[in-house]
């Protein structure tokens, strides 16, 4: 999630006035009287002088006139930054479109899938959202097509319902994420832009010669950055939704790591006990609605001697991350294995008023 709505500002030569710190305010006064001062380019300054940049040559009386009213003044030329053009805010935009008492119900963020905005509009606003959409169009210059949720994300594919409001009527994109890029279809698969900080962080634990096993993968964001940036290591990635598999194999080709991810349709539970049992150093339980009811698949899944899982849950401000742990405890002790050290927990993003996603890394012996 980022807010709504710049490159660095440009250099360019102009012709000035040149003067001492001291008559820099006096001269400003006196040039803006004679309407010879460019507006658009920044006043520059540097220890001993003022350069007030000119839209042209002042005229021999006025040039005669500012050298008798200001001592050492003089015609020059110097490096000046532009003035960053003004974009207009959301909120400018529709000021004059929307009735007061409802530019304070605004969206104030939005999820930036690859060309993708996703927002959510309150009921108060469903009746302005194609202008509120177009408007977002306008205030960020990458964006294609903006969507509004429709629904709240459910079903065993954890999909949510999405209208058009602006732009192009489409909900797949390529995303860029860490030198990764991925095809998605938003409406036919679960993606979060907000987890990408999450794909970097694990992908970067991974060490050289690791089985990995993604269990609910997706189009394979955890999958794929770890075998792009790690040698000699084998990721399997397992779903239950059709469309995300195939996502992820033109994802894998997309990235070119054919030989280290290999995609797996299936039940996570099921795919473990029939091709994966006891062969993973490293676990991705990224299913935070349900995964504490695929730690038996967890255990399972790793070799002998251990490993490492990363699971993901969902807690609200009445629960505890001390309590969060113990349930995944438990839950690992209930299928025979044992939490031998917590490595790092943190809530990963807010997903509703007062709840979180958490994750737990642990190392299970």
């Amino acid at each position: 999630m980022r807010k709504l709505a710049d490159g660095g500002p440009k250099l360019r030569e102009s012709m000035c006035l040149k003067v001492p710190k001291q008559y820099g305010e006096k001269t400003l006064i006196l040039a803006n009287r004679l309407k010879i001062v460019n507006n658009g380019i920044e006043i520059q300054r540097d220890q001993d002088f003022v350069y007030i940049p000119l839209v042209r040559k002042p005229s021999g009386d006025e040039s005669r006139n500012l050298k008798e009213q200001v001592a050492g003044c003089k015609l020059s030329t110097y490096v000046f930054r532009e003035r960053k053009k003004h974009e207009p805010s959301l909120i400018e935009l529709l000021e004059d479109k929307l009735p007061p008492h409802l530019l304070a119900s605004l969206p104030h963020s939005a999820d930036f899938v690859g060309d993708i905005a996703i927002i959510e509009v309150s009921p108060e606003l469903d009746p302005h959202k194609k202008i509120i959409g177009e408007a977002i169009l306008k205030t960020n210059k990458n964006v294609r097509t903006v969507l509004a949720k429709a629904g709240a994300v459910s079903g065993t594919y954890r999909l949510r319902e999405f209208s058009v409001i602006a732009g192009e009527a489409k909900t797949e994109t390529v995303h860029k994420e860490y030198g990764c890029q991925y095809h998605v279809d938003v409406a036919k698969v679960y993606f979060s832009p907000r987890l990408s900080y999450e794909h970097n962080r694990v992908a970067s634990l991974v060490k050289k010669g690791e089985t990995v096993i993604d269990l609910f993968t997706g189009v394979g964001p955890f999958a794929i950055q770890i075998a792009k940036n790690r040698e000699n290591v084998e990721v399997y990635a397992v779903d239950v939704n059709p469309h995300a598999i195939e996502y992820l194999k033109r994802n894998i080709r997309l990235n070119r790591v054919e030989e280290k991810v290999h995609p797996i349709l299936g039940d996570a539970r099921r795919v473990v006990n029939e091709k994966l049992f006891g062969v993973a150093d490293r676990v991705i339980m990224n299913l935070p609605e349900k995964a504490i009811e695929f730690v038996d698949a967890s255990c399972k899944a790793m070799k002998p001697s251990g490993g490492v899982a990363h699971f993901y849950c969902f807690v609200d401000a009445s629960d505890s991350l001390d309590n969060v742990k113990g349930r995944f405890v438990e839950a690992v002790e209930k299928w025979g294995r044992k939490v031998e050290e917590i490595l790092f927990f943190r809530r990963v993003r807010a997903t509703a008023p007062c709840e979180w996603q958490i994750v737990v890394d642990a190392r299970i012996h």
